[in-house]
C-alpha cells in the first residue's frame, strides 16, 4: 500500500463517460500494481466490464449490488433494492478498510442516493471512514451538494450531443 495521500473524486453530470472514466482509472492503477475495488450500485445486468476486469485480476475486483432490470421508483424503492445497496456499501467498506486496495470506486452511488436506495448520511459516513492513503471515486449523475462539498476533485460530464437522441441503442462493447 502506498503512503501517498488519497483523494476523493466525483464523476457526475448528464453526459456519457462517468463509469468509463472510473474504469480507466482502475486500468491505469493496475498498470502500476495498485489494486482497485469497484462496487456497482443499481447494476445487476451483464456489462462488458464484468468480463474485462477478469483480464486485470488480481488488480481489479468488481462486484454488482443491483438486480437485473431497472428500479421503478414511482412508489419508492423496493426493500430488496435498499438491502442490496446497503449490503454493497458494507462490502465496499470492508474492502476500503482491509488495506488491500489503493482505490475504491462506488459506481452509480450518486444515483443510488437520488433513488433513495442509500441515504446521503450513509454515504457521507462511508466517506468519513476513508483511510488517508485510499483514493475514493464516486460516480453517477446528480451528485448531492453534501457529497460535492467533501470532494477533492469533481468532474462533470456534460452532454453536448448524444446519438441516443437519433435512436441509436446501447452498443455492445461501447455502452454495455
Amino acid at each position: 500500500m502506498s503512503d501517498e495521500k488519497g483523494y476523493i473524486q466525483v464523476y457526475t453530470g448528464n453526459g456519457k463517460g462517468k463509469t468509463t472514466a472510473a474504469l480507466g482509472l482502475a486500468l491505469r492503477a493496475a498498470g502500476h500494481g495498485f489494486k482497485t475495488y469497484i462496487g456497482q450500485f443499481l447494476k445487476g445486468q451483464h456489462y462488458g466490464e464484468l468480463d474485462g476486469v477478469r483480464f486485470l485480476a488480481p488488480y481489479v475486483t468488481l462486484e454488482q449490488f443491483g438486480r437485473k432490470g431497472f428500479i421503478n421508483v414511482t412508489e419508492g424503492p423496493a426493500d430488496d433494492d435498499i438491502e442490496r445497496a446497503r449490503r454493497g456499501l458494507e462490502r465496499a467498506r470492508e474492502a476500503m478498510l482491509s488495506g488491500n486496495y489503493r482505490i475504491i470506486i462506488l459506481d452509480e452511488v450518486n444515483v443510488a442516493i437520488e433513488l433513495k436506495v442509500l441515504s446521503e448520511e450513509e454515504v457521507l459516513a462511508f466517506m468519513a471512514e476513508k483511510p488517508a492513503s485510499v483514493e475514493l471515486v464516486l460516480t453517477g449523475r446528480g451528485a448531492p451538494r453534501t457529497i460535492l462539498e467533501r470532494a477533492d476533485l469533481i468532474t462533470e460530464m456534460k452532454e453536448v450531443r448524444h446519438y441516443y437522441d437519433r435512436g441509436v441503442r446501447a452498443r455492445t462493447g461501447i455502452e454495455k
